[in-house]
């Protein structure tokens, strides 16, 4: 039997956005009630090239397919005219441990799933009233964080923030474009925005916790290895709420395990996110609330079951 691989194009041809939030937030509250197995992701480390890779598997409870992904992220490939980021994903059935289909997706799906998973979560967090939006970064993952955001709740204005202010001008340009505005800021003024999302490879924190209004939300999804970090432990420390998408993982190597490292906040101070996507969170309009997200594999496998079903039929 010939093994069926579908591209990038076949991918974005079949998936849309609202199956894919569908399918995470699905995954989330599946992860959050106990329903999934994941065992902890492996990690390889490129610093010669500024590179990184994870594998990652897992298995919602009573699905047909499990997964194995490889993502991988090697951060001066922009200067080199390749993307930053590629990777496919192998479905596995796991009936008769038979492999289903490769998504030769260069890393489209956990860019769609990391995306899905912060704007889920930010929407849930943020003030109800919460309209400015600050993105730290420049790459797709900031483009894809406001665009799908955007498509949760109104955002008025986008700000943001990048090392190289040329790449922030032409994301600016991007978000514009589809009918988002957008301007460059200092990170001053993006750490004072209603609802903060940091998407970069960053080893040290991009934001000064102090500069976080009250009544802000803040996500942060790039510290995915534990020689990453984007958010302070005094961010940790000023919030009244903190969310984490795994426990474990954020644990040993997010931000949440850098604050609990540092004394910022307790080891049990977290809740799992996909519990507050069922209802809408209870927290005061001054609050600063948090969110972890490390990336879990029971999402990929959701995900790539989904579109691998969409493709088939």
């Amino acid at each position: 039997m010939t093994l069926a691989v579908f591209d990038t194009a076949a991918i974005k041809k079949t998936a849309t956005s609202q199956l894919v939030l569908d399918t995470v937030r699905d995954a989330l509250i599946a992860h959050a009630e106990g329903h999934t197995s994941v065992p902890p992701p492996l990690h390889l480390d490129f610093p010669e090239t500024d590179g990184d890779c994870h594998v990652k598997a897992g298995w919602i409870t009573g699905a047909t397919d499990f997964t194995v992904k490889i993502a991988t992220g090697f951060y001066r490939n922009p200067a080199l005219g390749l993307p930053t980021n590629h990777g496919l994903v192998c479905v596995v059935s796991a009936h008769t441990g038979q492999v289903r289909a490769l998504l030769d997706d260069r890393g489209l799906l956990t860019a769609w799933r990391t995306a899905a998973a912060g704007a889920l979560i930010t929407h849930a967090m943020a003030r109800p009233d919460a309209v400015i939006l600050a993105v730290f970064g420049t790459g797709e993952q900031a483009r894809l964080q406001a665009t799908w955001l955007a498509e949760l709740r109104p955002v008025s204005t986008v700000l943001v923030h990048g090392r190289n202010p040329h790449r922030a001008a032409a994301l600016c340009d991007d978000l514009i474009s589809r009918g988002l505005p957008a301007r460059p800021a200092s990170a001053q003024q993006a750490a004072a925005a209603d609802m903060v999302i940091t998407t970069t490879p960053a080893t040290v924190p991009v934001l000064d916790a102090a500069q976080v209004r009250e009544g802000a939300h803040v996500t942060g999804i790039g510290t995915d290895m534990p020689h990453k970090n984007e958010l302070p432990p005094a961010l940790f420390h000023r919030a009244e709420l903190i969310a984490t998408d795994d426990h474990a993982q954020c644990l040993d190597h997010g931000d949440f395990g850098h604050a609990v490292r540092a004394g910022a906040t307790a080891r049990d101070g977290d809740i799992a996110a996909g519990l507050l996507l069922g209802t809408p969170v209870d927290r005061p309009d001054t609050a600063i609330t948090v969110a972890d997200l490390t990336g879990v594999g029971a999402l990929d496998a959701a995900l790539a079951s989904a579109v691998l079903d969409q493709l088939l039929h």
